[in-house]
């Protein structure tokens, strides 16, 4: 059965949404696994490097990891595309599994480096894969029921993540928080391999190998620019500049490359969808805010509001778990009225808002207070979260829903790196001059190896340096919001040009006409449990 590629939707009946939840929970797993792990080993790091040395190499063990993911992420999505999503998907879980096997009993942080990006290579594909397999799945109109699944899943690796990781290195040593990884990507390999039956592709199109080698040239030189960009090269160093050359060359290069590639890795025709186009901007605004917002509001409650290091991700439960309800409620209207536009605007709008009061956040702020302005871009991202992905896959033909799923991803890992990279500058920057002010040279001797001190640091400080402190990361954050707020305002532009398309429903006759996002003749089967 799963051989047949001209089994409707309506074959399964009675028995989908059963089949549907196991096979989704089993995406959820490795959907998990790719976002749990960065913030698990952020918790472990200064015992890694504490037992393998290298200290100067710390930041290289993140960076190998988001450089692999982000470069592999159009790739994994082309080769779903032209050879079958579900082997495309098993082989990026074992890669991802294999990574995190060697990164556990890596024994030096040269070794521990390069086996994080195997494991980023496998990264790459997981969140990828989940996406794709849901867009040939679920029809689009039926899709909005499992957002609530997916935003749960994020809010959980963000808040539980840091928790886990600390529980895991203290009880059970670092080497666990990769080992972790292994029964887990096991449950999630068993369950799509025996549930999951869907079409077989044999394509006899050739690898596009030149254009794969300039968009990873240019997606690496991007990546590093924003991630040494201000901290371990100034920003106006000839190395940056060199990085950055590249990256603009090596990417105008690849556009040019794409007209003429016969199986292209990114086809440029799926930008002539206007919505496509919109949600990747959105995409991209989104991955810019959310992870600057993740980024300094732990630090500012640490800093200026005395909240323990410890339970840094529970700072976060108002943000996130404001986003796991819009996300539901954003999934359930749209699926009962197949109508999305109002939530984009809705969201951007909400964001905006919600960014300005953050950045109107000072030493007297309480918590309470803080706790209402992150729930405000809570409901805002839940408004963003799923519905540009699913606008997006709606947007395209069921033979490009791996390449519309991953570069709808690559734009929000990209709008992430930039958005943790200018906000990061912009806070670091405003931190050292206020510190200068208010403390001297003292102020500016505690910010020179550092703008971002721990609360074990800062309880060490003089009660003069520690209040200017204070005030610097006060106005460090208000700098750094008052931007995001600033460019969630192209969020909004975008979102008011959205054009509401019908989404496809289920069934033999959502897609009647053969236009994009319904199912196909590649619907796949699921197979009963």
């Amino acid at each position: 059965m799963a051989d047949k590629t001209d089994t409707p939707v309506a074959d399964a009946g009675e028995k989908k949404p059963k089949s549907v939840r196991v096979v989704l929970l089993a995406l959820m797993i490795a959907m998990m696994l790719a976002m749990l792990d960065n913030m698990i080993i952020g918790t472990a790091m200064p015992t890694i490097v504490g037992e393998l040395r290298g200290l100067e190499h710390l930041s290289w063990v993140v960076t190998a990891y988001t450089l692999a993911t982000a470069a592999s992420t159009p790739l994994w999505g082309k080769l779903g595309d032209l050879y079958g999503r579900k082997g495309t998907f098993l082989s990026s879980i074992v890669i991802f599994l294999i990574g995190s096997a060697l990164s556990g009993m890596a024994q030096s942080m040269g070794e521990l480096i390069g086996f994080r990006a195997v494991q980023g290579l496998g990264a790459g594909g997981l969140m990828v894969g989940v996406m794709a397999i849901i867009g040939d799945l679920i029809p689009p109109r039926e899709r909005g029921k499992y957002q609530g699944m997916m935003a749960g899943v994020m809010a959980l690796a963000m808040i539980g993540g840091p928790l886990v990781g600390g529980t895991i290195t203290d009880n059970w040593g670092w080497r666990w928080a990769f080992y972790i990884n292994l029964p887990l990507g096991v449950v999630a390999l068993i369950a799509v391999t025996a549930v999951l039956h869907l079409p077989k592709k044999r394509s006899k199109a050739r690898i596009d190998y030149l254009g794969a080698a300039l968009l990873t040239v240019g997606i690496t030189a991007i990546v590093l620019v924003t991630t040494w960009g201000g901290t371990e090269y100034a920003w106006s160093s000839a190395r940056i500049m060199e990085l950055t050359g590249i990256g603009v060359a090596a990417l105008v290069g690849f556009v040019f490359w794409q007209t003429r590639a016969a199986e292209p890795v990114v086809p440029l025709h799926i930008f002539r969808s206007l919505n496509f186009t919109l949600m990747s901007v959105i995409g991209f605004i989104t991955g810019f805010v959310m992870f600057g917002a993740t980024l300094f509001l732990p630090l500012y409650q640490q800093s200026v509001q005395g909240a323990s290091a410890t339970n840094s991700g529970l700072l976060l439960l108002p943000m996130l778990g404001a986003m796991l309800v819009t996300s539901m409620v954003a999934g359930r209207v749209t699926t009962n009225t197949g109508k999305y536009k109002v939530f984009p605007v809705l969201g951007s709008a909400l964001m905006i808002v919600g960014l300005y009061l953050l950045s109107t956040m000072d030493t007297g702020t309480s918590r309470l207070t803080s706790g209402i302005f992150m729930a405000v871009v809570g409901l805002g991202m839940g408004c963003l979260m799923q519905i540009t992905m699913l606008v997006a896959q709606n947007s395209v033909e069921m033979k490009d829903m791996g390449v519309a799923s991953s570069s709808t991803t690559l734009f929000r890992t990209l709008g992430s790196s930039f958005g943790v990279a200018i906000m990061g500058a912009l806070f670091s920057n405003r931190v050292t001059d206020v510190m200068s002010e208010r403390a001297g040279a003292l102020g500016s001797k505690v910010t020179e190896q550092s703008a971002q001190l721990d609360a074990k640091s800062l309880e060490k400080l003089p009660v003069l340096v520690r209040e200017a402190y204070q005030h610097a990361v006060s106005a460090g954050t208000h700098s750094a919001f008052l931007l995001g707020a600033v460019v969630a305002v192209v969020a909004l532009v975008a979102a008011v040009f959205v054009k509401e398309v019908p989404l496809k429903g289920a069934g033999p006759t959502a897609s009647d006409d053969g236009k994009a996002g319904g199912p196909t003749a590649q619907t796949p089967v699921v197979e009963p449990v």
